[in-house]
């Protein structure tokens, strides 16, 4: 019992979660803290809307948009490692590449006017900016995975989508991970500029505090979503761990 307390009290995920929940719940108690750092603003505290909501519609804009752009970038990456789509390899990762040079701000200005004020374009921006990372783990993953790993599924008598679903995506998953990691990390902090379309995200304080030049109402909207970024790096570092140990279980056992 002792044991797995000290180890719950010595984790630093623990730690930042709490002050991520205490900020998110209790930043209108906080009014004397601002009030004291900047003394010349008369509502240092944002109120328009609860950091609760906030943090709700900033995690569901993270989320859809993430989870297509999953869905694509793993897609297109094992679809250029396969022999039908290796001449194509170099198109899709210029294509991909550009999306994410393409600043999220241009592309909101560009979707606007055609789909108006609405969380759409901020999804779209966000998905071209998050392909790029997942589409290289995908392809660097996939060619990671040992060749006598294929000859043993070839020998077994395999097909190639069974080959794909049992050998190569399990392998090359810690790798496909990590490009998840890295995209979801990007939109986390990219998402805050779906407020300067009229959707609801923790860029709300930001925006408006820089636009009535009130740097507390920056200072606030910044510091969550730092830690919220904080938090999701750390569970998908724990998931990464976890599924390494599964792989080393499952490579042991099929040694035996």
């Amino acid at each position: 019992m002792k044991r797995v307390l000290r180890r719950i009290i010595t984790d630093p995920f623990i730690w930042v979660l709490a002050l991520l929940l205490a900020l998110i719940f209790g930043m209108t108690s906080l009014g004397g803290l601002f009030h004291w750092m900047f003394p010349a603003l008369s509502r240092p505290v944002y109120q328009q809307e609860s950091f609760a909501s906030l943090v709700e519609a900033h995690l569901l804009l993270v989320g859809v948009s993430s989870l297509i752009a999953v869905m694509i970038g793993v897609a297109a990456g094992v679809g250029v490692t396969r022999p039908a789509g290796k001449e194509f390899r170099s198109l899709v990762e210029t294509l991909v590449a550009m999306g994410q040079t393409f600043p999220p701000v241009a592309v909101l200005a560009v979707a606007v006017p055609v789909m108006g004020f609405s969380e759409k374009p901020a999804i779209i921006a966000l998905v071209l900016y998050g392909l790029l990372p997942i589409l290289q783990g995908t392809i660097a993953g996939i060619e990671s995975v040992p060749a006598s790993a294929r000859e043993i599924a070839q020998g077994v008598g395999m097909s190639r989508w069974q080959m794909l679903r049992k050998v190569e995506i399990p392998l090359a998953a810690p790798v496909i991970i990590a490009g998840i990691r890295t995209s979801v990390i990007i939109n986390i902090g990219t998402a805050a500029i779906a407020s300067t379309v009229g959707t609801s995200s923790l860029g709300s304080p930001i925006i408006i505090g820089l636009s009535g030049f009130n740097t507390a109402y920056v200072l606030q909207g910044a510091v969550i979503v730092a830690l919220l970024a904080i938090c999701v790096d750390m569970l998908f570092e724990r998931w990464s761990r976890w599924l390494q140990r599964w792989q080393q279980r499952s490579g042991g056992e099929s040694v035996r």
